[in-house]
């Protein structure tokens, strides 16, 4: 089998400065500080090689034309260009590292079906001898073309996949792709692709289930596109478990509060009540004596001209006898008792008078008093009122200054709840789909005996053994009786498979998985690309770990040994590897290997992309 090689990958832009790195034949160690473009580089190459969307940093704004170098297994060049955004191939068949506009020499598609005979996946598996090689898709025994994309899987490995808890194998966790995975799995160790078995289907039928199939793609290539996370349902399940926890925690507290503001509102607007009432009732009282002290004073006004009238008549002499005041006549004159009688009559009704008006008054008085008593003790309940509505209105704000952060935190994990459910959903009718398209698989494939599915023990046991030996020579610890289990479809190493270890333990079984795998198919002539890319395969560092600690982060340290002899390996590996870390390997491997050292900030290369200043002083590039 023939090997393809990684020459270059470069991106190039009008008036902007290439940026590109170059690869070696056998190693490339690219290293250095975080968020300077290392794991771009990766996720381009993937992206070069028929991946769907590439997340583009800030740096590459004003590119427009990203280049793959590539070595054939003739010797011949060939450069693939790819805009940042689209499903269009330009081929050169030459090496190619700077802005190219002329026409190309052709034009294929990035991403593989079955229907186009002109596509980036069957020109490099023609140029590998790969092309006819079938893979099966479902259990049924229905069979599709060997993708470049299952290659690129196990050859290209993004920081994100390297520690995901996913098997190396699969694309995703849906149960419809593991057939094709470990279909792709077998093929690479025994050189053998799975037979086109007549499933029965006549051609009309065929053709409605691919449309359906296609259809069911489309659609399920929509839902995914509306994920705005890369957790697996497992892990959405475990952050909404956790998000509840803060909501239910979120609204204990908040029903404490609310029971307290609403039992402040409720004394407030009885209080509020009872105030409108006592004033109302102060206003009638305040109203009754004011008119009650007016008919006190008119009642000792009337008592006060009374007694006037009497002193004036004492004075004048209405009551003494001789000339009658009332008629004038004199004395001879006089009925008997006239005098008297006329007197008499005046004094008694002056006396009359006066003490009706003071019997009215003696009755007004008593009642004056007990209005003023009245009026003043609701003068003092309303004072009590008001100092009691201004205590609660004191402990209502208080109460709202609590309530609004624990409410604004309850609406964001409201919020995230919301995303998750959102989430799961979306995988779920994912799910529902793939097990459906699935089905379709199975109806168009359909036969009487079907071959074995699985990895003869001879042959697994000797990949088994390489990766055995590799991670030996890394001196990783333990990771005995490393092994790949076809049944589980994951790595099992020290009686654990690597689903259930550290990140650290996982990345290092994946790169061993990775690079066994290229060096078996390598040693044996079995279908392989030729070439491994690692996105931090060793992770050296680890937090401190307490006890809420995730279980699974309480894994093996990988020491600076393991990393050490991880590069000492690859100083000797006999294919091509690339090679992304942060921190730097060994002085003698740097000397062996070409190297890239992206300082970030400070003296020498900043990153992929040429910093700001070497932007404006370089001048636009020539166009090929």
């Amino acid at each position: 089998m023939g090997d393809l090689r990684l020459l270059h990958l470069t991106y190039a832009g009008v008036g902007k400065p290439d940026a590109s790195v170059a690869f070696d034949p056998a190693l490339t160690v690219i290293y250095g500080a975080s968020d300077s473009g290392k794991s771009f580089i990766a996720e381009s190459i993937q992206y070069m090689l028929g991946g769907g969307k590439l997340d583009l940093v800030a740096e590459a704004d004003g590119y427009s034309q990203i280049l793959l170098g590539l070595r054939l297994p003739d010797g011949g060049a060939l450069t693939l260009l790819r805009a940042l955004e689209g499903n269009s191939i330009r081929i050169y068949r030459e090496d190619v590292r700077t802005l190219v506009t002329r026409p190309p020499d052709a034009e294929v598609k990035a991403a593989h079906t079955a229907r186009s005979k002109h596509s980036l996946s069957l020109l490099l598996l023609a140029e590998l001898g790969l092309s006819e090689l079938r893979v099966r898709k479902n259990d049924a025994g229905g069979t599709r073309g060997l993708a470049l994309s299952d290659l690129v899987h196990l050859s290209v490995v993004p920081e994100t996949r390297m520690v995901a808890p996913l098997s190396p194998v699969l694309h995703s966790s849906a149960a419809s792709g593991k057939t094709s995975a470990a279909a792709v799995m077998r093929l690479m160790l025994t050189g053998d692709g799975d037979p086109d078995i007549d499933t029965g289907l006549n051609a009309g039928q065929r053709r409605v289930n691919k449309g359906k199939i296609t259809l069911l793609d489309q659609i399920i290539l929509d839902l995914h596109a509306k994920l705005s996370t890369h957790e697996s349902p497992t892990e959405l399940r475990a952050r909404h478990a956790r998000v509840q926890a803060s909501l239910d925690e979120h609204s204990y507290a908040l029903q404490a509060i609310t029971a307290r503001h609403g039992s402040a509102v409720s004394a407030r607007i009885a209080a509020a009540g009872e105030l409108s009432e006592v004033e109302g009732r102060l206003a009638e009282v305040g109203d009754l004596v004011s008119r009650f002290v007016l008919l006190e004073a008119q009642y000792r006004s009337d008592l006060d001209r009374l007694d006037m009238v009497t002193e004036a008549g004492s004075i004048l002499g209405y009551f003494r006898v001789g000339t009658c005041v009332f008629c004038g006549a004199a004395p001879e004159h006089q009925n008997s008792g006239h005098r008297e009688q006329e007197s008499t009559q005046l004094h008694l009704a002056v006396q009359n008078e006066a003490a009706k008006t003071s019997a009215l008054l003696a009755d007004l008085l008593p009642t004056i008093e007990d209005l003023r008593a009245q009026f003043d003790e609701l003068s003092a309940r309303r004072s009590v009122l008001i100092e009691e509505m201004a205590r609660i209105d004191e402990e209502l704000t208080a109460a709202d200054q609590i309530m609004a952060p624990t409410r604004q935190r309850m609406d964001e994990s409201l919020q995230a709840r919301s995303a998750i459910e959102r989430a799961l959903d979306i995988h779920q009718r994912i799910d529902e789909l793939e097990e459906r398209r699935s089905t379709l698989y199975g109806q168009s494939a359909r036969a009487s005996t079907l071959p074995t599915p699985y990895i003869p023990n001879r042959v697994l046991s000797a990949f088994d053994d390489t990766l055995r030996r590799m991670l030996q020579a890394w001196r990783v610890p333990a990771v005995e009786y490393a092994e790949y289990d076809q049944h589980a479809m994951d790595v099992r190493a020290g009686k654990r498979y690597r689903a259930n270890r550290g990140k650290g333990v996982r990345s290092v079984l994946h790169s061993a998985f990775t690079l066994a795998l290229a060096q078996y198919c390598r040693a044996n002539g079995k279908p392989h690309l030729g070439f491994v890319v690692l996105d931090s395969p060793v992770v050296t560092y680890r937090g401190p770990i307490s006890d809420s600690a995730d279980p699974a982060d309480r894994d093996v340290h990988m020491t600076s040994d393991v990393v050490d002899h991880f590069y000492r390996f690859l100083a000797d590996y006999p294919g091509q590897a690339v090679i992304i870390e942060n921190g730097d390997p060994p002085a003698e491997v740097i000397s062996r290997a070409r190297t890239y050292r992206f300082v970030g900030a400070g003296s020498g290369r900043p990153g992929f992309f040429p910093s700001p200043a070497a932007v404006r002083r370089t001048s636009p590039p020539t166009a090929r």
